[in-house]
């Protein structure tokens, strides 16, 4: 049974940090195209960031330059660095492997003061 389970999601002040893990479980996940996604209120799901097995990268426009994503295929696990915050970077966040169908539960981020 495949499972993604996301962590490291909280409250955080707008300008601060926070940093998403997905621990990936039930098969070998370094072949494929890893993704975060994020759904705010009454928003559709959008793909923020994603990184294939040869680590090339993509990240929406809006989180250029603030968030990096990155994989360990050692650990089955992918990260969000998410830093300068905004508080429309609020959001659930979701990692999942891109064509695959499989989600992980989401993880809530919050940037407020």
């Amino acid at each position: 049974q495949v499972q993604l389970v996301e962590s490291g999601g909280g409250l955080v002040q707008p300008g601060g940090s926070l940093r998403l893990s997905c621990a990936a479980s039930g098969t070998i996940f370094s072949p494929y195209r890893m993704g975060w996604h994020r759904q705010a209120p009454g928003k559709l799901r959008e793909l923020v960031a994603s990184i294939t097995s040869d680590g090339d990268t993509y990240y929406t426009d809006s989180v250029k330059g603030r968030f990096t994503i990155t994989r360990d295929n050692t650990k089955n696990t992918v990260y969000l660095q998410m830093n300068s915050l905004k508080p429309e970077d609020t959001a659930v966040y979701y990692c999942n492997v891109i064509g695959k169908g499989w989600w992980g539960q989401g993880s809530q981020v919050t940037v407020s003061s």
